[in-house]
Parts: structure tokens; sequence; C-alpha cells
């Protein structure tokens, strides 16, 4: 677990293992989300970056009549 300080203009510095650990790059917009009183930052993927990530995904699946 890392401790961050939040800066007087509310800004704070993720730790470099985290940066590296999610290949963060400087401009990268992230999400930040309240949950149950803290707070989540998620990184938002460009969709090129995103091809492929269902590969193998199982397709068979039954839909409703006015899915398919």
């Amino acid at each position: 677990m890392y401790k961050v300080t939040v800066s007087p203009k509310f800004q704070v510095v993720i730790p470099k293992a985290i940066r590296r650990s999610l290949d963060l790059q400087p401009g990268q917009k992230v999400q930040a989300i309240l949950y149950d009183n803290r707070i989540e930052l998620i990184p938002i993927k460009s969709m090129s970056s995103m091809r492929g990530f269902l590969k193998g995904i199982n397709t068979s699946v039954e839909r409703e009549v006015d899915r398919v």
C-alpha cells in the first residue's frame, strides 16, 4: 500500500510502481469514481488498444429473439 499527499491544489502523484504496473502515460485520462467513501482511479483505454481483448469469448449463448 502506498501513501500519497494531496497538494494545496488538490493534486496527487501516482506512485511509480503503480504507474509502471498499469502502463500509465503522461496525459492519459483516468476516470475518478467515488465508491464507499473512497476514490478509485480507472485508466481509460483507447478503442484501438481494446482490439482483440475479447478474443476467444463464447458467443454461442442463447439470445432473445429481438437481439439476434
